[in-house]
């Protein structure tokens, strides 16, 4: 995953460069909020454990689930990257986007989903993803910097407004409408059985 992202950075940068184009990469971190598929069981992880407890079901934590993460609200990204596009201070750069002062383990953003759900979470636990990145946090200086980044949404809320629009709408079922490519015997059960 890490080495897709950096690829296709280099790649871009390597296209705009050689046809005279300016470019500016955005690398915003986990975005979350209301009128998010949250029926999609491959990604976004916020969203799989709201939908699965809603349903009266124990979510699926990875590994030990001390990976950490920041997750950004969907209203602190818009801004930055309207920005980006117009300010020459960001041509050729990467900027990270991300609430780099909330960094939360798995493990605590299941606990925080099930305090605000009132929910007895019992999460099962699965074997760890291979490579997955471990820690996957963000500086979001450079984004201060340059585009006056300052987060507004803080996790919980942010959180409990994905839960309302979601409550709104009903838990649905997840839709395993991507076949996996390669399914051997270190592919996330949650996708090769289809447990979710």
């Amino acid at each position: 995953y890490g080495i897709a992202k950096w690829s296709a950075e280099r790649l871009l940068a390597n296209i705009a460069e050689t046809h005279g184009m300016e470019w500016v990469v955005a690398v915003p971190h986990n975005i979350i909020g209301a009128r998010q598929r949250y029926d999609d069981p491959y990604r976004n992880v916020a969203a799989i454990f709201i939908n699965l407890m809603l349903q009266g079901r124990q979510p699926y934590i990875y590994g030990d689930g001390n990976q950490r993460r920041c997750f950004s609200f969907v209203s602190d990204v818009v801004d930055p990257l309207l920005r980006m596009a117009t300010d020459d201070r960001c041509v050729q750069e990467v900027i990270n986007i991300g609430p780099d002062d909330e960094f939360v383990t798995i493990n605590e953003l299941a606990a925080t989903i099930a305090r605000l759900l009132d929910f007895d979470l019992k999460p099962n636990r699965i074997d760890g993803r291979p490579q997955e990145v471990y820690f996957a946090n963000c500086c979001a200086d450079k984004a201060r910097r340059l585009l006056a980044y300052q987060p507004k949404v803080k996790l919980e809320e942010g959180l409990a407004v994905m839960i309302n629009w979601i409550k709104s709408r009903g838990p649905r079922p997840f839709l395993h409408n991507v076949e996996l490519e390669i399914d051997g015997p270190l592919a996330p059960k949650t996708w090769s059985k289809k447990i979710l």
